[in-house]
C-alpha cells in the first residue's frame, strides 16, 4: 500500500514539474488558452485567439502608385492538436518584419546607412586632393605618389574579407562600428603624421577600416526591409554616394586653399592636414551614432537567438507605429530548421564563440572556413563566381579611370594653352610627358596649387549623377534590377569607346560624367543584388569576397595603366571597354531579385 502511495505521488509530482517547466520555458500567454482544463496526458482541441493587426496602407515607401500589398498576421490555426499549437503561433520573419510597420525606424536606418556609404565615397577619393599639397611637406617622388596612392586600395584588398568573415560570425553591428572608429581613428591620425612612411601606414589602415564600412552596410539594411520595400530603399544608397562626390571636392575648394600653417620646429600642420582631419570625423560620429541601433533580426536568428530578435522587432514595431511594444501581435519568432549560425560541434551560437578562448578560437575559424567552402560550392558557387568577376570589371575599370580623368583634363589644358585653336585625340595628349628635361623627368615637389577648374570639374562630375540615382530607385521595381545593371555597364562600355575619339576637354568633362554616373550605378547594384542571391550566414562574407576581387583589379589596373598607357593609349581604351562589356553581359546571367524574402 505504501508503495502505491510513493509511486502515486512521485507520478503527481513529475506531472506538476513538467507543467510548470513547460509554462516557464515557453512563456505560455494566458488569453491565447481558452480551455479551463489542460491536461497533458491527453490530446485536446485548443481555441487560439485572433490577433488583429495594425493597417499599414498610409506608410508605404514612396510606392503609392503600385498595387498594395495584403499584411499577413500571425499564422492562427483556428485547432491544433496537442501541445503542437505553440508552433502555430510562431511568425516566420518575413511575416514579423510587416507587422512592425514601415515608417521612422526605417528612415533613421537608411539616413545612418546611407551616410556611411557617403562617407566611403569620401574616404576612397580623398587622396586626389591631398597629393598635390602633401607632396611638397613629405617631398615625394613619382614612386612614393604610387606606393601612397596603392596602400588604401591595398588595405581595401586585405581588409574586405576579414571584416566580412566577422560580420557573419560576431554579428553586424559590432562590427561595422569598429571599422568605422578604425577608419576614423587612422584619419586622425594620418592628419598630423609628420613621415611619410606613418603617413602611408595610416593610409594603409584608412583602407583597412573602410573597406568593412562598404560590404557590410548594405547586407546590414536589407535585412531589416520587408521584401516589398528592400530593393528600393538599397537603390536610394546610390543618392548618398553621389552625395560624397560632390561633397567632397566643396570641402576641398573651401579648406586647403586658406593660408593655415603651423610650423612648431618638428611638428607642421598646413590646411591640407585639418582637410584629412575633417573627414576623419564622420568616421567617428557615425560609428558612435550606431551604437543606438539595433544587432540585425535577422542575423540573431540565423544564430538561433530568437528571443532576442523579437525585442528588436518590438523595438521597430513601437518606433514606427508609436504603439507600446507589448502590443506587437507577434509573440514567437520561427526557428531555422538548420541554422548555419549555430556551430555544428558545440552546438551555440557562433556569436558567442570568444576569440579569446584557444578552442573556441580555433573552432570559430574552422567555422568561417566552412561557410567560405559553401561559397565555392553549388548551390551558391554559380552566384560568387559571377560577382566576383562583374565586381572586378566594373571596379578596377571604375578607379583606373577615374583617377585618370583628371590627369587628361590637365593634360588637354595644357596642350590647348601650348597650340591654340589645334585639336588633339586622347593619344596625342597622352603622349605628353610633362616636366621632360633632355629626356629625364623632373619631381617638382612644390608645384603650382591645384586649380581651381579641378574641384569644377568634380563637381559637375557629382551632379551629373544626380538622374541617374534619382531614376533607380523609382523604376526598379518595374525594370528590375538586373536590367539598370546590364544597360549601365553595356552604356560605360561605349562611352570608354568613345574616349579614344575625344578630341578637346569639353568632350572629355561630358564622357567622363556619362561614365562616373553608370559605373557607380552599377557598383551600388551589385551590393544590391548580392542581399537577396546569398543566406542570411554568408551574405557579409560573399559581398566582401567580391569586394576584395574588385578592389584587388582596381589595384592591379592603377599599376598597369600607366606603362600601358605609355606603351599604346589604344591598349587600355580597349582593355576597360571590353572588361565593362563583359560584366554587362554576366550581369544577364544572375537571377532576378527583389520578389521573395530574404533566406
Amino acid at each position: 500500500m505504501l508503495c502505491i502511495v510513493l509511486f502515486g505521488s512521485w507520478q503527481f509530482v513529475a506531472k506538476i514539474k513538467n507543467m510548470l517547466r513547460y509554462y516557464l520555458d515557453v512563456r505560455l500567454d494566458p488569453l491565447i488558452i481558452r480551455r479551463n482544463i489542460f491536461e497533458l496526458d491527453s490530446i485536446s482541441l485548443v481555441d487560439v485567439q485572433d490577433i488583429d493587426t495594425p493597417n499599414f496602407e498610409h506608410l508605404a515607401f514612396f510606392d503609392h502608385g503600385e498595387e498594395k500589398e495584403e499584411v499577413a498576421p500571425a499564422e492562427k490555426p483556428r485547432y491544433k492538436m496537442g501541445l503542437d499549437f505553440m508552433d502555430s503561433t510562431a511568425a516566420d520573419y518575413e511575416n514579423a518584419l510587416l507587422n512592425t510597420g514601415f515608417g521612422k525606424f526605417h528612415y533613421q536606418l537608411l539616413t545612418v546607412c546611407g551616410l556611411i556609404y557617403m562617407n566611403t565615397a569620401i574616404g576612397i577619393t580623398i587622396l586626389s586632393f591631398v597629393l598635390p599639397s602633401a607632396t611638397c611637406d613629405f617631398q615625394m617622388t613619382s614612386e612614393d605618389k604610387g606606393w601612397l596612392t596603392a596602400s588604401p586600395m591595398l588595405g581595401m584588398v586585405i581588409g574586405s574579407y576579414f571584416w566580412g568573415c566577422l560580420a557573419d560570425t560576431k554579428g553586424r553591428k559590432i562590427v561595422l562600428i569598429a571599422s568605422l572608429l578604425l577608419d576614423g581613428v587612422c584619419g586622425l591620425l594620418s592628419s598630423i603624421s609628420q613621415y611619410f612612411w606613418l603617413f602611408m601606414l595610416c593610409r594603409f589602415f584608412n583602407g583597412f577600416g573602410i573597406t568593412g564600412a562598404m560590404g557590410i552596410c548594405f547586407p546590414y539594411l536589407g535585412e531589416f526591409q520587408p521584401t516589398k520595400y528592400r530593393e528600393k530603399v538599397l537603390c536610394w544608397m546610390e543618392m548618398f554616394w553621389t552625395v560624397g562626390i560632390i561633397i567632397l571636392p566643396g570641402i576641398a575648394w573651401l579648406i586647403i586653399p586658406l593660408n593655415i600653417k603651423i610650423d612648431r620646429n618638428t611638428f607642421l600642420f598646413n590646411s591640407w592636414n585639418l582637410f584629412v582631419a575633417i573627414c576623419a570625423l564622420p568616421s567617428l560620429l557615425l560609428g558612435f551614432w550606431l551604437c543606438f541601433f539595433p544587432e540585425s533580426p535577422k542575423f540573431l536568428i540565423e544564430c538561433g537567438e530568437t528571443d532576442y530578435a523579437l525585442e528588436v522587432l518590438k523595438d521597430m514595431y513601437m518606433s514606427n507605429t508609436g504603439n507600446d511594444r507589448n502590443d506587437y501581435p507577434i509573440k514567437t519568432l520561427k526557428e531555422k530548421e538548420k541554422s548555419g549560425g549555430i556551430s555544428q560541434r558545440t552546438n551555440k551560437s557562433i556569436r558567442e564563440l570568444s576569440i579569446r578562448k584557444p578552442k573556441e578560437f580555433k573552432l570559430l575559424w574552422t567555422e568561417i572556413w566552412e561557410q567560405t567552402k559553401a561559397l565555392c560550392k553549388p548551390p551558391h558557387l554559380k552566384n560568387t563566381a559571377l560577382t566576383c568577376m562583374i565586381q572586378f570589371g566594373i571596379t578596377s575599370s571604375y578607379y583606373t579611370l577615374m583617377i585618370w580623368f583628371p590627369e587628361l583634363f590637365y593634360r588637354f589644358e595644357e596642350y590647348e594653352q601650348a597650340h591654340p585653336d589645334q585639336s588633339a585625340s586622347v593619344c596625342d595628349v597622352s603622349s605628353i610627358v610633362l616636366g621632360n628635361v633632355n629626356g629625364t623627368l623632373v619631381d617638382d615637389f612644390c608645384g603650382a596649387p591645384i586649380e581651381n577648374s579641378v574641384y569644377i570639374h568634380t563637381i559637375i562630375i557629382g551632379l551629373a549623377c544626380i538622374p541617374t540615382s534619382l531614376w533607380l530607385p523609382l523604376c526598379v521595381h518595374k525594370l528590375g534590377a538586373r536590367f539598370f545593371l546590364v544597360f549601365s555597364l553595356v552604356v560605360a562600355g561605349a562611352v570608354t569607346i568613345g574616349l579614344y575619339f575625344v578630341i578637346d576637354s569639353k568632350q572629355n568633362l561630358i564622357l567622363s560624367c556619362i561614365f562616373e554616373a553608370l559605373t557607380s550605378l552599377g557598383i551600388s547594384l551589385v551590393y544590391t543584388v548580392m542581399v537577396d542571391l546569398f543566406p542570411t550566414n554568408l551574405r557579409v562574407m560573399a559581398a566582401a569576397l567580391s569586394l576584395t576581387f574588385g578592389r584587388g583589379g582596381a589595384l592591379l589596373g592603377n599599376l598597369l595603366f600607366g606603362f600601358l598607357i605609355d606603351l599604346n593609349c589604344v591598349i587600355p581604351i580597349v582593355l576597360f571597354s571590353s572588361m565593362l562589356l563583359a560584366s554587362g553581359l554576366l550581369c544577364y546571367l544572375l537571377p532576378n531579385t527583389g520578389s521573395e524574402a530574404l533566406d
